[in-house]
């Protein structure tokens, strides 16, 4: 089940940026590879309204020109490691079998996503998957989480990929018209807005549909289309009560989530990726602190290799802590994810084609992803581990 918390104690803790464009800027917990606004400042603390659920695995989002802290290619994480079990189950444990991720391509009439798009994030999956038990990339850092169900291993499979073409349903949060244009890199905005019990109803549509199964074997990644703005909650997004997707409004504040469903489906929402956005605010690599700030796209795909640093993300928080609850995470709330939320480590490669992982033979850029063995084992500067932030486990002692 998911629970509900009090915004400074559900946000706050997973480390979401989030503000308006004209008010202070904030921060939170939950686990969206996430996004949020300010002017030219640094966000620290989320507006004190109440209610958000815990969906877990919120990031802060970058400034696209302001140096932030937590905005590094590479240092200590974000937030207050080590990280600590909570006393539930994990996935990909002996018991619960290997953890077959299923990607959900929503592509409605009238929001079209490219075959390069869906095949470069299937093939993503598909490598970690086929890389299953090595240690050179950063899943290697989940076998050494557990839960009350075991021990995690590093065994992924890949589901069989769904092209979703059902109809958007009606609005359930309210698209603001200054939405409308200024989103993306193109200077398009949202034409539709979804809230979370929208994303969960088509997402269990699609396992309903196709008999697929619901537990802890099961992660289901819905892949939302360019144009749809999503937000936790229905009504109003021009409140910092509600938490959406990048806008111009004080709910600016993921770009993606991992949650639990009340049937007790594993799922992720992935909203379509912004970066070079005119607000000023990105959820890629654009930003001041791993130059030369421009989107790097090994694959040559800007949209696919932006969302395939959130996609990892939270995959594996999913995995360490399913229900957002019992899982893993530090006295702040912060998941394994959101310890290394843009930080990417040496990278490789031509600018604007950077690469900082090799699986099964391709390139991507993702997050370094934490590990607690390693940032122990780090080096102590002013009181504070200078480690836990890895790009596997083949190396720096974890």
């Amino acid at each position: 089940m998911r629970k509900l918390f009090v915004l400074a104690v559900s946000l706050a803790a997973a480390g979401l940026l989030t503000s308006a464009v004209s008010a202070a800027s904030a921060s939170t917990h939950q686990s969206v590879d996430g996004s949020a606004l300010a002017s030219n400042v640094c966000a620290s603390t989320l507006p004190g309204a109440a209610g958000l659920t815990h969906l877990a695995g919120v990031v802060r989002a970058q400034s696209i020109t302001t140096s932030c802290p937590g905005q590094k290619a590479s240092g200590p994480p974000n937030g207050a490691p080590p990280l600590l079990w909570h006393g539930g189950p994990v996935m990909g444990t002996a018991r619960t079998g290997p953890v077959v991720v299923t990607p959900i391509f929503w592509n409605p009439s009238g929001h079209p996503m490219s075959n390069s798009y869906k095949s470069i994030i299937t093939r993503y999956l598909l490598d970690v998957a086929l890389a299953s038990n090595s240690k050179t990339n950063v899943f290697s850092t989940l076998t050494e989480y557990y839960g009350i169900n075991g021990s995690i291993n590093y065994r992924v499979g890949l589901g069989a990929p769904v092209n979703d073409t059902n109809p958007l349903p009606a609005n359930g949060c309210t698209l603001e018209n200054v939405d409308t244009t200024g989103i993306y890199a193109d200077n398009t905005g949202y034409d539709s807005c979804i809230d979370d019990d929208q994303v969960i109803a088509e997402t269990q549509s699609v396992v309903a549909a196709r008999h697929l199964p619901v537990n802890l074997s099961h992660i289901y990644v819905l892949f939302i289309p360019k144009h749809v703005e999503t937000c936790f909650f229905a009504g109003a997004t021009n409140t910092g009560a509600n938490a959406c997707t990048i806008n111009h409004l004080p709910s600016a504040a993921y770009c993606a989530y991992h949650s639990m469903a009340p049937s007790g489906m594993v799922y992720a929402n992935l909203s379509y990726p912004i970066y070079e956005s005119p607000v000023g605010y990105t959820c890629g690599t654009d930003n001041a602190n791993l130059p030369p700030s421009v989107i790097q796209s090994p694959n040559g795909n800007p949209d696919a290799d932006t969302e395939i640093s959130p996609t990892s993300h939270e995959i594996m928080e999913s995995i360490t802590d399913p229900d957002t609850e019992t899982g893993w995470y530090d006295q702040f709330g912060f998941e394994d994810g959101d310890e290394c939320a843009y930080i990417y480590g040496p990278t490789y490669g031509a600018p604007g084609q950077l690469y900082n992982q090799v699986i099964h033979g391709d390139h991507y850029i993702t997050q370094e992803e934490f590990s607690n063995r390693n940032w122990a084992a780090s080096p102590v500067v002013n009181g504070t581990h200078q480690g836990g932030c890895i790009q596997g486990t083949w190396f720096q002692g974890s």
